[in-house]
Formats: C-alpha cells, sequence, structure tokens
C-alpha cells in the first residue's frame, strides 16, 4: 500500500479538506490512547517510531542505535511488530530459519545488526527478549502504542517531507495532532535537508525538545557501482522517490522506476516482469536491503549480475549527541507497572 500523494503537498488541497472531519476523529482517538500507561518489564526502553503513517527512516534510525548501543557495551534487542509476517511471536529471528513471509522484511534486516524478536503483542515480547539476556530494549515503532512503557521517545522525521500536509490520517499522513505527538516525544531525529523537516524541528524545539540531525549514506563502493549505469530503480518501500533519489545521487541513470506497496510480497511472475522490462532497457536492476529480502529466493542465478542492492545507513552528524541519548538509561524500566518516565 502507498500513502495518497495529496498527503505530501504542503496546503492541503480539496480531498484533505473533505476527509479533515474524520482526520480530527482519528487524531484525537490515537492521541487519546498514547496519554495510556504502558507495561514496565524492568527494562529500559528505547522506542524509535514516527509522527506518520509512512516511510520516516525508522528502520534505518533503529539498526543505528542498535549498533552505537552495542558500541557501548548494552546488551541490545530489537523488538518489532513483524509486519507483513505471519508469525506472531514472540520469536527470536533467525535468518538460517526464517524468511520475510514468516517475520517480515524488516525484521530480518534487524537481524543482521542486533538479536530481533519479533512480537505482535509488545510487552510479551519484550519479556521473551528479556529472558534471552537482553538489557536494552530498542523497539521499532510504536510511538503511539501505549502497551509497552517507553523510556527514550525518539521520533524520525524525513527532512523533504515532514509532517505532509500536517493533517490526520486519512485527511493527511499525521498519526495523530503533532502538538499532541510532541508531548509523547523526547528527541526529534531529522534525516536529511529539507524546509518541510525544518518546520517540524521548530517547532519540537520551542516544545524543548532534542533535535538530532542525520542522513542516510550508501554503503562503501555502491556508489561507484552505480556511477554512470542505466538502471530501472525498483522498490516496495514506503517512499520510493527516497529510493530514486539515492540512485541520482550515486551518478546512476535511472531509465525506470518501477514502486510496488510498502512490504510488498514479490512473486516470481513479478521477477519475470522485472527481469524483462531490465532487459527491454538494456540496464541493471537496483533494488533495496529490505526488497532484497524476498527477492533474493525468487532472482535466478543467471540474471545474478543484473542485480544491485542498494544498501543505506544512518549516520548521525553528531554520533556523540546521539551516543548520549542512552545515558541515564540503566536504572530505568526496574520500577513497577505504569507510565512511561520522561
Amino acid at each position: 500500500m502507498r500513502a495518497p500523494g495529496f498527503w505530501w503537498h504542503a496546503e492541503p488541497g480539496l480531498l484533505a479538506r473533505l476527509l479533515q472531519p474524520l482526520g480530527l476523529v482519528y487524531g484525537a482517538l490515537t492521541a487519546r490512547r498514547m496519554r495510556q500507561d504502558g507495561v514496565e518489564i524492568g527494562l529500559p526502553v528505547v522506542c524509535v517510531g514516527n509522527f506518520v503513517a509512512g516511510g520516516a527512516g525508522k528502520t534505518p534510525t533503529a539498526m543505528a542505535l542498535a549498533r552505537l548501543a552495542a558500541a557501548r557495551g548494552e546488551t541490545p534487542f530489537v523488538l518489532i511488530r513483524g509486519y507483513g509476517g505471519r508469525l506472531s511471536g514472540p520469536v527470536e529471528v533467525d535468518s538460517r530459519h526464517h524468511d520475510a513471509a514468516g517475520v517480515g522484511d524488516e525484521a530480518l534486516l534487524m537481524a543482521s545488526v542486533a538479536r530481533t524478536v519479533v512480537a505482535r503483542d509488545r510487552p510479551a515480547g519484550a519479556a521473551f527478549a528479556k529472558g534471552l539476556g537482553a538489557r536494552l530494549i530498542i523497539m521499532d515503532d510504536g510511538l503511539q502504542n501505549p502497551s509497552l512503557a517507553k523510556h527514550l521517545r525518539l521520533a524520525v522525521v524525513d527532512g523533504a517531507s515532514g509532517i505532509g500536509n500536517g493533517l490526520c490520517v486519512p485527511a493527511g499522513p499525521l498519526r495523530a495532532p503533532l502538538a499532541d505527538q510532541l508531548d509523547g516525544t523526547d528527541a526529534v531525529i531529522v534525516i536529511g535537508a529539507g524546509k518541510a523537516g525544518e518546520a517540524v524541528a521548530k517547532a519540537a524545539s520551542k516544545r524543548g525538545r532534542q533535535i538530532l540531525r542525520a542522513r542516510l549514506a550508501l554503503a562503501p563502493g555502491i556508489a561507484e557501482r552505480l556511477r554512470g549505469q542505466a538502471v530501472l530503480a525498483v522498490s516496495g518501500i514506503g517512499r520510493p522517490e527516497k529510493f530514486s533519489a539515492s540512485l541520482r545521487e550515486a551518478g546512476a541513470e535511472i531509465r525506470a522506476e518501477q514502486a510496488y506497496g510498502d512490504h510488498h510480497a514479490y512473486s516470481a511472475a513479478d521477477v519475470s516482469a522485472i527481469i524483462a522490462a531490465a532487459k527491454a532497457r538494456d540496464c541493471l536492476v537496483a533494488t533495496t536491503e529490505k526488497d532484497m529480502t524476498k527477492l533474493a529466493p525468487l532472482w535466478p542465478d543467471a540474471e545474478r549480475d543484473r542485480l544491485v542492492v542498494v544498501p543505506v545507513s544512518l549516520v548521525f552528524d553528531e554520533p556523540g549527541r546521539a551516543e548520549r541519548l542512552f545515558d541515564g538509561l540503566g536504572g530505568k524500566g526496574s520500577g513497577p507497572t505504569g507510565a512511561s518516565q520522561p
């Protein structure tokens, strides 16, 4: 499923205004839900979420934070819902036995950098991770989910798109009014440059929230591989235009784009069509790491040289500030069931 294009206009259009009453109701219900108390499981919980429906960069952010935590000597576990997977969990992801159909594409990516637990029930998943030896939980998504108490609440914002037209679903991309969501957030991470992201950063600063800045960087060697190459851009992510922008920045010539819905479950027919389209255009196929978790089992060996996987990682402008986010978390999460600590 792709977010409607009108969500990302700077000013709400006619359709957005017509849907605004529904958005007001949806946003109010979500805001009220966010104020509910969560269950304490005896471990510090860092939540990495976003204000909007659709891709903002929370998965690479959670992966970067897991790496930072491990470098500090922590034992982080990533807790993720496993969207698109059939397993409800709690289950620890094992790439030797699990695939995207079972645990979801993002969970497989997470498991490449930290031990990862998939669970639809967040408290149950956190308790399961604790039993496996976790000393810190990094929860991918769930900023609006009150079931598990959170001790550090981080919201990721895309610098180029920000909060779109500023309205709530279905009139716009916001999951709840921005002011209410800022009240449930400790820091905002703005990824990439853009006026839209700066506007959100300004609003967050006025409410005393810490602002961190970051960017998505291609893995070493990928830019050289793409420079001057003609490609068919294939992706099944929330914001496919971000992937295309990365390809252009690397110097690739995009001859065509094939954007599927987020978490698209590729079929053999999809793969055949992609390869045929690339052959017809005499170009390579460029795709994301997330998509590769589902394409890899279907991609024929004879066409492997045509496929270029484009890994990206989140790089903080000030890594020291990002690392200090973890300061003071050691004593949190050990209290009784109750509200999350700010």
